[in-house]
């Protein structure tokens, strides 16, 4: 059999060769001469899965290292019999650590306490339901929303401009679907307070940025629209910005590789199942205190830093986020 995987995913190499052939490509040029007789695609979210690049070719599974799936077209896959596998939850704690860097920044420039602030998390699904519930530990005041959980579990969860109009931090932890595309946009951002800050870890195109600069807002974003093309206003005034890196730890990129190979695994009955990098120490999840956050964390991740070196360079992103240095996770 032949796979074709995007070279920048880690820990891939010589897992898959002993059982088929097994060719690498940079994931935006994955070709459909490339997939043509490939059985199996292993991607992150810079290949297109649609008729464009799979119509004629042989594949049956798309394996992709995200958390994402809006660069697959879900629904021609399913005509035409192509199973695809995502990483569900596989750097969830890493984004985590993305927003407590966040916050913690945001704390020490503007000089408030976790009690002086309310937490609005759009999503509350892998991602979300970590920091609200640390978020709650850390003493913030957490209201969240998720329409579809709300509809299906009752959870209390609260419309979208009514954690809006209360936050003074709202966090977006969504898909991407016609939903949720500019889900954040000018409407909403007239509901919210001035000075109120948007976190945005998800997909660039929840967020409308021509909106959000016209808003009386302030922003801290991991995604953008038009990735890798950043409109530079946008960066320029954003608190923090970062190159899609988000959920960039070590022990979220071998999850996402390790899910990837296991998915492999059960459709081609490959010997590779409950592989995991040897190389990579699984993270061990513990509760933090607000005070162990703020001295620990410019240490584990200078946030900072990364978003100096991205304002400084943003025609650099692709190479900031393909050759990034893997966090850590450590709580």
């Amino acid at each position: 059999m032949k796979i074709v995987a995007d070279n920048a995913i880690p820990f891939l190499d010589g897992v898959l060769e002993p059982f088929a052939e097994v060719c690498r490509r940079p994931g935006r040029k994955i070709s459909a001469e490339d997939v043509r007789d490939a059985d199996a695609l292993v991607i992150r979210t810079r290949t297109r899965c649609d008729e464009t690049l799979l119509a004629g070719s042989r594949v049956r599974m798309i394996a992709t290292a995200t958390i994402g799936f809006d660069h697959i077209d879900l629904a021609w896959c399913r005509r035409n019999g192509i199973e695809v596998a995502t990483a569900a939850g596989c750097n969830a704690r890493g984004v985590l650590q993305w927003v407590a860097a966040v916050l913690a920044l945001l704390a020490r420039r503007q000089g408030w306490t976790p009690g002086q602030r309310t937490l609005g998390v759009v999503g509350v699904g892998h991602v979300g339901s970590l920091v609200k519930n640390y978020a709650e530990a850390w003493g913030f005041r957490v209201l969240c929303c998720d329409p579809p959980r709300e509809e299906r579990e009752r959870c209390g969860f609260l419309p979208l401009e009514e954690v809006a109009r209360q936050a003074d931090i709202l966090t977006f932890h969504t898909p991407l679907d016609d939903s949720t595309r500019h889900m954040a946009g000018g409407r909403l951002f007239r509901m919210m307070k001035p000075g109120a800050v948007l976190l945005n870890s998800s997909r660039g195109e929840v967020v409308d940025g021509e909106a959000l600069l016209r808003s009386e807002l302030e922003w801290a974003l991991d995604v953008w629209e038009h990735e890798p093309e950043l409109n530079p206003e946008l960066l320029r005034r954003a608190l923090v910005a970062t190159p899609h890196i988000a959920g960039y730890s070590l022990q979220g990129k071998a999850n996402a590789t390790a899910l990837a190979v296991a998915a492999l695994a059960r459709k081609f009955g490959l010997p590779v199942e409950g592989w995991y990098p040897p190389e990579v120490t699984p993270s061990q999840p513990h509760a933090i205190s607000w005070q162990e956050l703020v001295r620990t964390i410019v240490g584990a991740y200078d946030i900072e830093a990364e978003s100096r070196r991205l304002k400084q360079q943003p025609s650099a992103f692709e190479s900031l986020r393909d050759r990034y240095d893997y966090r850590q996770e450590y709580f």
